[in-house]
């Protein structure tokens, strides 16, 4: 007799049963041959339809428990979907299993071709994941292999110290300067080809004459080793502007946004030079010296041009012998040159109507400018190297205080809300 599985089969029968007793397996089965024999016709007769291979082998799965069977029926058909589903309607016509009442009751008919579809689809799909993951190499993937190894070709050993560079170095009117090797790489894949790398902390010969030569643009990681990487250039190089990576960032893995970004906000050296003067400790003046010899003098041909006509004054000066308002801040004597107070009074007068202050070394040279608003948290970055500030406004206590931390020696200003302990605060009428 000809049997079929559940895996040739294209319709399962799913049915679950309840019998009040204890039947076995073969009474089960009996009671489903016997009760449906007759009933749909010799089409349909369920002992011929196995026979001859459309039904499978009825599967019976019982539990015993308390006295009560349950269990479940399935049923294999390789008949089409409405006679399955008549065979599946017979089942629960059966009411009696042995001496026992008994319930059956079809939960579904399952479409085994569904399942197989599916498990074709979802195979195809694993197989042709691997085949484009490991045989079949994405376009794009070919395409930066190929720039990646015309970009290892383009890089070039320049100047005695052999330094990666890219090959525009010589006929680029600029130059960006980067800290190593995998930078230069970075700027050659998104078009940058006028690019040398430092290869080392320490700032090579051919840096230095190129940045003599070229207008150069330093390029550094935005981490503490870059930091001071600007600073070494700013004493060793003649280099023109100074740019970094975004905090936590190296250069070889900013994307091509974030590289115009950078570049577009790279600052001039006179604003770098503010900007890292005082991240490295430098030596303070001896105190037991005094304060004169301390002071640079100022020859007569460094001083300044001759000083524009006097601006009026926005307060009057008091009178002889009459005491200072109550509450209004002692200022000692300053102790200044000449040159100094010329110098001074020139900038207070430049600076009107700018809202900006100058930041001073001890030369008088101009370090910086900086916007009011930005200078106190300017001041609280830097721990030395200032000597003077001079600008466009009021000195409040948060203003003093920052310009003593950054050790300034003189503070000159519109008008004075507040007096230091070590930085003199000065006003234009100090200069009268």
């Amino acid at each position: 007799m000809a049997k079929i599985s559940q895996v040739s089969a294209k319709y399962i029968v799913h049915a679950t049963i309840e019998i009040d007793g204890v039947v076995e397996r073969p009474d089960v089965i009996g009671a489903i041959f016997g009760q449906t024999e007759g009933l749909l016709g010799n089409d349909l007769e369920l002992r011929e339809l196995q026979r001859s291979g459309r039904i499978g082998r009825i599967e019976v799965n019982t539990e015993t428990r308390s006295g009560k069977t349950a269990g479940t029926i399935i049923v294999p058909s390789s008949l089409d979907k409405a006679e399955t589903a008549i065979i599946a309607a017979a089942l629960e016509i059966i009411q009696r299993i042995g001496p026992c009442n008994a319930k059956i009751k079809v939960i579904k008919i399952e479409d085994v071709r569904i399942s197989k579809r599916s498990f074709v689809v979802e195979r195809a799909k694993e197989l042709l994941r691997t085949l484009t993951d490991t045989v079949l190499p994405d376009s794009q993937e070919l395409a930066d292999e190929v720039a990646h190894s015309v970009r290892m070709m383009e890089v070039v050993e320049y100047g005695k110290d052999r330094l990666p560079a890219g090959p525009s170095i010589d006929e680029s009117e600029e130059v960006i300067i980067v800290e190593g090797r995998a930078d230069v790489l970075t700027l050659l894949k998104h078009g940058f080809k006028n690019v040398i790398a430092m290869n080392g902390s320490s700032v090579p010969q051919t840096i230095i004459d190129l940045t003599r030569q070229k207008t150069t643009t330093a390029f550094v990681d935005g981490d503490r080793g870059g930091d001071l990487n600007i600073q070494e250039l700013l004493q060793v190089a003649d280099i023109d502007f100074v740019t970094k990576a975004p905090d936590g960032k190296e250069v070889e893995e900013l994307t091509q946004k974030e590289i115009h970004k950078c570049l577009r906000a790279r600052m001039s050296v006179e604003q770098a030079k503010v900007e890292f003067i005082g991240k490295k400790p430098m030596p303070k003046p001896s105190m037991s010296a005094p304060i004169q010899q301390q002071r640079p003098q100022y020859p007569q041909s460094n001083a300044r041009p001759p000083m524009r006509p006097a601006m009026p004054m926005s307060r009057p000066l008091p009178p002889r012998g009459v005491p200072p308002r109550m509450g209004a801040p002692m200022t000692r004597g300053p102790n200044l040159s000449d040159d100094e107070k010329k110098s001074f009074r020139q900038m207070l007068e430049d600076l009107i109507g700018t809202k900006g202050a100058y930041i001073l070394d001890g030369k008088l040279n101009i370090l910086g400018k900086v916007p009011i608003p930005e200078l106190t948290s300017t001041l609280n970055s830097l721990s030395s190297g200032v000597y003077a500030i001079a600008l466009d406004g009021p000195a409040d206590k948060d203003l003093v205080a920052a310009a003593e931390k950054a050790e300034a020696r003189y503070l000159i200003c519109t008008e004075a809300k507040a007096r230091g302990s070590r930085t003199q605060v000065l006003t234009v009428e100090n200069f009268e």
